[in-house]
């Protein structure tokens, strides 16, 4: 598959002003609110740019997301909004599926190293319908990204150990997955060790720049 065929690319995002609650012994409350929406367009800005997506969606009923959603295209739907991240994406994943919507690609809105070269490899490597892949997060214990055609092929469970859980609900399906190991995608910034690391990178994304901005590199 060379390019996203009638794929929706679907972001959860929650309250930001509440979010990152593991970020708390190394950042206030108002400062992790401004690195959530950093990192949200960091990820908003790589989607922009994938070629051939046929939409791009946040999962939000917050206002700041709200606003970036806007400034690049992407619309906002709220249900499944306050379900937490599973809820959020499987309401995402019925809606799309009876819409007739060939597949959906879910991402957290935590990966600001995620690039559109690293979407475009996902959807090329995706197999013809149906079909799942995924790639994990750095310690392979997350799902931080995924492509399933149709949308609803498998029924999505995240938490803190998701990976292997995807790839046995995809195998029971018939379904072998397709899992790909992507660095930019890897790296969920959830806690102060995930933070310390991505400072060190000095990387020019928006998120890093804001951390240079605000003297909290590593």
């Amino acid at each position: 598959m060379s390019e996203a065929a009638d794929i929706w690319a679907v972001v959860p995002v929650k309250d930001t002003a509440a979010a990152k609650q593991r970020l708390a012994p190394a950042l206030p409350s108002p400062l992790r609110q401004e690195l959530a929406l950093a990192m949200l367009e960091d990820v908003l800005s790589a989607l922009a740019e994938v070629r051939g997506l046929a939409g791009r969606v946040l999962i939000t009923i917050d206002d700041a997301a709200m606003r970036l959603a806007t400034r690049y295209g992407a619309e906002c739907w709220a249900d499944g909004a306050a379900d937490g991240h599973t809820g959020a994406v499987t309401a995402a994943a019925r809606r799309l599926a009876r819409d007739g919507r060939g597949g959906m690609l879910t991402l957290p809105g935590d990966i600001p190293l995620v690039t559109p070269a690293e979407i475009e490899r996902l959807f090329a490597e995706h197999q013809p319908a149906p079909s799942f892949t995924i790639a994990p997060s750095h310690d392979e214990k997350g799902s931080n990204a995924i492509v399933m055609s149709p949308p609803d092929t498998v029924q999505l469970r995240f938490g803190d150990d998701s990976f292997r859980p995807h790839l046995a609900a995809a195998k029971a399906r018939g379904i072998a997955p397709v899992v790909l190991h992507l660095p930019g995608i890897a790296l969920d910034i959830d806690n102060p060790v995930d933070l310390a690391h991505f400072s060190k990178l000095g990387s020019r994304t928006r998120a890093g720049l804001w951390l240079a901005e605000h003297n909290l590199l590593a």
